[in-house]
């Protein structure tokens, strides 16, 4: 990837950009500048806030002047086309769009971003189909294999506030999932500590673990398949904590794995349910509540499943499987 320098440059503060830390605005001005860098220039006064020197977590207030430095940064890549299939599908996605936010039902097998041999994600599929757009931020994310509710925010602003609402746990997830076995209806929560480890390939692997973060998901039984041969549930999961992989672990630490899971999964399992057309993973964000980030009314979306799993479920309570 080619480099480019920037001169030095001068940002007013806007409305919309009051409140942020200043680390967090260079990141994301100088995208591909590591943050050591970031940390660097801050500290050696090279950023100014009104003429003036400042730390790291100064948080910029409307009117604020920032002088940002001469840094080398990454040129950014281009958009990818919007008339690749894959992109113009990302139209047909989306279930909400105002001015402050899009929710979109992610497909299975997107990522949410480009990066780690990926040209594009959904945001940039999203960019490319909004050019004028001129904030377009992931509010939250989900795994390259999961499908469902995703938002996005359109507005600093409505980023700040969807990220309160994560923080203070005042949004409600519902997940579905289809599960190894007869998960047992007492198992109400799995509430077990998650420890991230970066292999040295980039792939991560989460482990139930006493030196990780606390993680806490409840269940539901939804629905059970007492004429099907194959020994499964659809369970709802509802993540009280957003850990990477949360779901997934906290359902293979009760024993009961999520199927079609290459990480965490089983694959005697796996393999009765491929036979009935399941060849990706069972777990979908179905439902999803919050408070719309600029009238603070609450709202609820809905994603329902494609036509793979739902013919799955079919299967299965027919007895054909």
């Amino acid at each position: 990837m080619s480099e480019i320098q920037h001169q030095v440059r001068f940002h007013t503060i806007g409305p919309d950009e009051g409140g942020q830390r200043i680390d967090n605005f260079l990141l994301a001005q100088l995208k591909g500048v590591p943050k050591s860098m970031i940390y660097r220039i801050v500290r050696k006064g090279e950023v100014r806030v009104n003429k003036k020197r400042i730390k790291p977590d100064y948080k910029l207030q409307e009117g604020d002047e920032i002088r940002i430095p001469p840094v080398r940064v990454n040129e950014k890549p281009d958009l990818p086309n919007p008339n690749l299939d894959k992109i113009s599908q990302l139209e047909n996605c989306i279930v909400f769009e105002d001015d402050y936010m899009v929710v979109v039902n992610k497909p299975a097998g997107m990522a949410v971003h480009g990066g780690s041999g990926l040209q594009y994600g959904l945001i940039e599929g999203l960019r490319a189909l909004r050019p004028t757009a001129k904030f377009l931020e992931l509010v939250h994310r989900l795994d390259r294999d999961t499908s469902g509710l995703l938002m996005v925010a359109k507005k600093r602003s409505a980023l700040r506030a969807l990220h309160e609402q994560l923080r203070e746990k005042d949004m409600d997830k519902t997940y579905i999932a289809l599960v190894f076995g007869s998960w047992p209806g007492k198992i109400k929560k799995v509430d077990a500590p998650l420890l991230k480890n970066t292999l040295q390939s980039g792939e991560r692997v989460v482990r139930v673990d006493e030196a990780g973060k606390a993680s806490l998901t409840r269940f539901k039984v939804r629905e059970r398949y007492p004429l099907s041969e194959i020994n499964t549930t659809l369970v709802e999961a509802m993540p009280v904590t957003g850990r990477t992989h949360q779901i997934r672990v906290h359902a293979q630490c009760a024993g009961h794995p999520i199927a079609q899971d290459q990480k965490y999964g089983m694959r005697g399992f796996d393999e009765q349910l491929r036979k009935i057309g399941l060849n990706r993973l069972f777990l979908h964000a179905e439902r999803l509540s919050i408070k719309h980030p600029h009238s603070g009314e609450p709202i609820q979306f809905f994603a329902p499943l494609e036509k793979q799993l739902n013919d799955v479920l079919i299967a299965l309570r027919k007895g054909t499987a």
